[in-house]
């Protein structure tokens, strides 16, 4: 599972993470304490005359007893789910699920005269027990959520069961809460059901956490495992697309079509899948393993660019582990509106509709994250399962660091880097509000599971792992775990014994404080120079130590000499240690974590030599970018630092050329008072490798001289990238020497791409152009996930300018996405757009009333806040 979530303050966050003084920080405890109570021998039969009976804490008491009824353990297994055969037929009309279950079963170990079956929301129509050639109806009762079977008499662990169940499941019946990450419960998604709406008729799942019991009868347990056979019947149009392998396709005489898919390998419940639509379908392979990504016709050529890697990435996992692929097919597909960044269903991956692109726009596809995200959970997750939703991060976790093991095979380590970077902020921003243990037994909602901890911390402690024991180790750790515990289920200390058996270490203390414990370090340090031979480097643990370990924690210090890196790994396992730097020859500088692999807060106090060495002599691009950012931000007017600034333009690493430019783009004169500095700007306009640069570079020339590259901006307009083509367009419409502006913008107005939209919007606002309204209101319904993000600004700023161009219709689709959109960061945007009509008659209500129906923390906040300040300004 992958969230959707935007990350528009990238670089906002990456700075703060490196900022270069830091304070101690005092987390609100989450969980009530764990320690013991005195233990009372409640049979004691004699007390001395003169003792006084002492009662116990009643509070404490009460704290305790409720901790162990909250504990969430694995679900007992009472039977043994083996084969789930299914017949499927939809409903479009009425939105039900028509179906036929015929479930193989055992008992567990104890026998069993009760079978007890997880079916959300269904009409049963019939319950019966097959034994050989005959069936036999039972008796059940039924409370909408499970169903409670009577045995004829009680069978054993020796005795395999057969039970046929019809039914008419209703997905969309009493749905649950989502969570941030899944942000709806239905199981099973109709889509445009009726086909009155402008977008596909699909079909699709989503059984993450234990959702797929809204549309079969299952145990729906992550600690089950099950093989299966789907027959598929829908309208001969559509594609189906399901786990295993498709096995037959037979034409019905009514104009259906059923196709039969069948699983042989065993996988968890909630990863059987069922998509139903419209879609192309384009065949890759890698070696034997058939490879196929689905997707709308209009978005078929961008397909082929988005999903290009797939065949690589899997021979690189593969090879990596030392575990081929382990299914017969992997499918790709992208739905509309589905309710999280993506699902990893075994052999058949659903992605979000942000991945519907089409060819120009699939050149500059960042996507890759997410596509090994879910390709590695076929690994970590459906070949081998957690138990329970407590060991969450036994999944997410790997499929986390998936995305920096493939970015750094494929771009290099500078660029994984800076991905970790901003995984570690994330878990960081999420930890300033919320520290829970990472493998944790105490929730409220299983979805609660789904958080920055179970993915981008538990992501850091694998890095932090891999460095400290060594790529060899780490791996063949990760081998041995996966052959060992092949089709079956594990949680976290069958991890730590893996590693502990390839390693000879005992990991205990490593996984104790990371896997289970709540917190992170917060560390100050400093560094002695007085004997540049032998420096002296104190290091200090300064976290809350009432809920968060004292950790055990490996480090490195690096230094260079003669452009050659030398490295040291010392532990830290004090609240206040010193180590002794025994170096060899004089040294400048040393670096504390220089690739920032650590998961903790550090605060120095460095000075500008310092990073003007970091800068100079690192060989990191991360430790690079921190240098020239702190320099930027901390030194920018003293001696040689703008002239390092504009080095920075010619680095290897491009977020480092871009830093560079964004420094340039907020000081102009130094176009002026730099050699050549205007030319170099244009040379990266033109020619750099990375469109995302070069979109930066044509702003700054549009800021130097706007009629001097007007016509470079022209031919810039038709490049391929929507980055450098967008950057174009936008430098070119904002300068009013161009009298053809309009026929420009007009010829542009059918894109539906946001960086050509923006271009666009920002013209027609600025310009105060009118009658637009028609041409706004169709870019808003066009736009999705991020784009929409973006977008919404411009739509309300256009509306709340131009009173009389359709006010009312813009207020009511603001107040539609604000109301009832199911992505948080979006439902904000349109609630904040709301406010440039704040002062029209029953505005401030509708902005009321969607707070009110808000159930999300974080959006909530940002509503509370924007309300407050606007009665508080008034």
């Amino acid at each position: 599972m992958k969230s959707d979530y935007p990350n528009p303050c990238f670089w906002l966050l990456f700075l703060l993470l490196f900022a270069c003084q830091g304070s101690k920080k005092v987390v609100e405890k989450v969980d009530p304490p764990q320690s013991e109570v005195n233990e009372v021998d409640p049979v004691q039969t004699e007390v001395a005359a003169d003792t006084v009976a002492v009662k116990p804490d009643k509070a404490r008491i009460d704290v305790l007893e409720d901790r162990i009824s909250d504990y969430k353990a694995s679900r007992t297994r009472e039977f043994d789910l083996l084969h789930v055969d299914l017949a499927l037929s939809f409903d479009f009309e009425n939105q039900f699920v028509n179906g036929e279950a015929l479930l193989t079963l055992k008992p567990y170990f104890y026998s069993q005269n009760e079978l007890v079956l997880d079916a959300q929301d269904f009409d049963i129509h019939s319950f019966s027990l097959i034994i050989g050639d005959e069936e036999t109806e039972l008796n059940y009762r039924y409370n909408t959520q499970r169903i409670t079977a009577y045995l004829p008499e009680s069978y054993s662990a020796e005795d395999t069961l057969s039970v046929r169940i019809k039914y008419t499941a209703k997905p969309n019946e009493n749905p649950a809460e989502g969570s941030s990450a899944i942000t709806d419960t239905k199981g099973l998604y109709f889509i445009n059901p009726t086909g009155n709406e402008e977008m596909p008729v699909q079909i699709w799942t989503q059984g993450e956490t234990e959702h797929n019991s809204k549309w079969f009868p299952t145990i729906d347990s992550p600690n089950e495992r099950i093989t299966q056979d789907f027959r598929i019947t829908v309208d001969d149009r559509y594609k189906t697309i399901s786990n295993g392998v498709l096995q037959s396709s037979i034409q019905n005489t009514d104009g259906t079509r059923t196709d039969r898919w069948v699983m042989n390998k065993t996988h968890a419940p909630y990863l059987a899948a069922v998509v139903v639509g419209d879609f192309v379908k384009i065949e890759d392979s890698w070696g034997d393993i058939p490879l196929s990504y689905f997707v709308e016709k209009e978005y078929e050529e961008g397909a082929k660019i988005v999903f290009q890697h797939t065949p690589e990435m899997i021979g690189f996992f593969s090879d990596l582990l030392g575990v081929k692929y382990p299914w017969p097919k992997y499918d790709q597909v992208v739905v509309r509106n589905f309710v999280s960044g993506a699902m990893e269903n075994t052999t058949i991956s659903v992605f979000m509709e942000e991945l519907n692109l089409n060819a120009g726009e699939a050149i500059d596809s960042e996507w890759d994250g997410i596509i090994a995200h879910e390709l590695f959970h076929q690994w970590f997750g459906n070949y081998v399962t957690p138990e329970s939703w407590a060991n969450l991060t036994l999944n997410e976790g790997f499929a986390n660091y998936s995305e920096y093991l493939w970015v750094e095979h494929k771009e290099g380590r500078d660029e994984a880097d800076m991905h970790h970077v901003s995984e570690m902020e994330q878990y960081l921003n999420e930890a300033k509000e919320k520290q829970v243990n990472l493998v944790r037994f105490y929730y409220d909602n299983s979805e609660d599971m789904f958080d920055s901890h179970s993915y981008a911390k538990g992501g850091r402690i694998l890095h932090m792992l891999r460095s400290h024991i060594g790529d060899e180790a780490f791996f063949q750790s990760l081998n041995h775990y996966l052959t060992k515990h092949a089709l079956s289920t594990v949680e976290v200390h069958e991890l730590r014994m893996a590693f502990e058996e390839i390693t000879g270490r005992d990991l205990n203390w490593y996984f104790n404080q990371w896997f289970l414990a709540s917190g992170h370090p917060v560390l100050e340090y400093e560094v002695d120079y007085s004997q540049p031979e032998n420096l002296l480097l104190t290091v200090s643990q300064g976290q809350n130590l009432e809920d968060t370990p004292l950790y055990k924690l490996p480090f490195k210090v690096s230094w260079y000499e003669g452009g050659k890196r030398f490295e040291k790994e010392f532990m830290l396992d004090k609240a206040w240690q010193q180590f002794a730097i025994e170096t060899g020859s004089p040294v400048e500088t040393l670096f504390f974590d220089e690739p920032v692999e650590l998961l903790a807060e550090k605060s120095s106090f460095r000075g500008k030599d310092h990073f003007i060495n970091q800068y100079n002599l690192s060989e990191f691009g991360v430790a690079r970018y921190e240098a020239l950012d702190s320099l930027s931000s901390m030194f920018e007017e003293e001696p040689g630092v703008v002239q390092l600034i504009t080095l920075g333009l010619k680095d290897s690493f491009w977020a480092i050329r871009e830093l560079a430019l964004m420094n340039v783009s907020q000081h102009p004169e130094w176009l002026v008072s730099i050699n050549n500095l205007e030319e170099t700007v244009f040379h990266i306009a033109k020619n750099d490798s990375k469109n995302t640069v070069r979109s930066a570079a044509i702003e700054i020339l549009a800021l130097i001289n706007a009629d001097k590259y007007s016509g470079e901006f022209q031919k810039w307009m038709d490049h391929p990238s929507y980055y450098v083509s967008g950057a174009a367009l936008g430098a070119y419409l904002d300068n009013g020497n161009n009298i053809d502006r309009a026929k420009i913008a007009d010829t542009y107005s059918d894109e539906n791409n946001i960086r050509i939209a923006v271009a666009l919007a920002d013209y027609y606002i600025s310009e105060g152009i009118t009658d637009k309204a028609d041409w706004f209101h169709e870019k808003l319904n066009s736009q999705n996930g991020q784009s929409l993000y973006y977008f919404i600004g411009y739509y309300g700023d256009y509306f709340a300018r131009m009173a009389g161009e359709e006010t009312e219709q813009a207020i009511e689709n603001l107040y539609g996405i604000g109301s009832t959109h199911q992505t948080n960061y979006i439902r904000i945007a349109a609630f904040q757009a709301l406010f440039g009509f704040i002062d029209e008659p029953g505005i401030l209500e509708k902005a009321q009333k969607i707070f009110e129906q808000e159930e999300d923390d974080l959006a909530k906040r940002y509503m509370e806040f924007f309300i407050s300040s606007y009665i508080e300004s008034n």
